[in-house]
């Protein structure tokens, strides 16, 4: 089978919209999630592991590279979405969320991301979002202010290789049928991992205005 892209923290919407994305171009897909949920897609390989779990998420991914090969695009997509005000929850809460927006995704890349730079090329992906904090929701602000640092060091690491590292932006709550459809937010990451080298961006940002692709 050929390399493919692999899916973390792969639900019903944006998740779900790049894996049909990708498999429209003939990319095999494989999703990671905390149910091992197929989305009723056809064809794809599902793994179950939760994205704080590190020993679970590493033996999905190499489950997922014995059946594809090391991956052609790795999506990292979990989130703790909530409304949560300053002093508003337990420091383990903070600690939790902290742990699925962003250790999950260090933990990921380093995990596969030396294969793709051995190789000479891949893209990593990150789902952002809040491209400005709001003290409404302090874990989401604070997760999604790392995953921007975190795709700034990756890209240092593993960008001279020929992996891509970029982030995709969500500034809005996704729903289909409203600016915020994951179908057209799953058309950055498409558009991402098919850049040439000498255009590549390391954030795009979704704000519901007219798609600029």
């Amino acid at each position: 089978m050929m390399p493919g892209v692999v899916i973390i923290g792969a639900g019903p919407g944006i998740g779900r919209s790049v894996a049909r994305r990708f498999a429209r171009e003939g990319l095999p897909v494989a999703l990671v999630s905390r149910t091992g949920t197929t989305l009723d897609l056809d064809g794809v390989l599902a793994y179950k592991a939760d994205s704080t779990d590190e020993d679970q998420l590493r033996a999905a991914l190499d489950a997922a590279a014995a059946e594809l090969g090391t991956p052609d695009a790795v999506v990292y997509n979990a989130a703790v979405i909530r409304p949560d005000a300053p002093g508003e929850v337990s420091v383990r809460a903070q600690l939790d969320a902290w742990a699925v927006n962003v250790v999950g995704a260090l933990v990921a890349a380093a995990h596969v991301a030396p294969a793709m730079a051995r190789r000479g090329s891949g893209s990593f992906l990150i789902t952002g979002g809040m491209p400005e904090p709001k003290a409404q929701y302090v874990s989401l602000s604070l997760g999604k202010a790392g995953v921007r640092t975190l795709a700034a060091l990756l890209d240092q690491e593993y960008g001279p290789s020929g992996v891509h590292v970029a982030s995709v932006t969500v500034a809005g709550p996704v729903a289909p049928g409203t600016a915020f459809d994951p179908d057209d937010i799953a058309e950055h990451y498409w558009r991402l991992h098919t850049q040439p080298r000498e255009r590549w961006e390391r954030e795009v940002l979704h704000d519901g205005t007219a798609s600029r692709w």
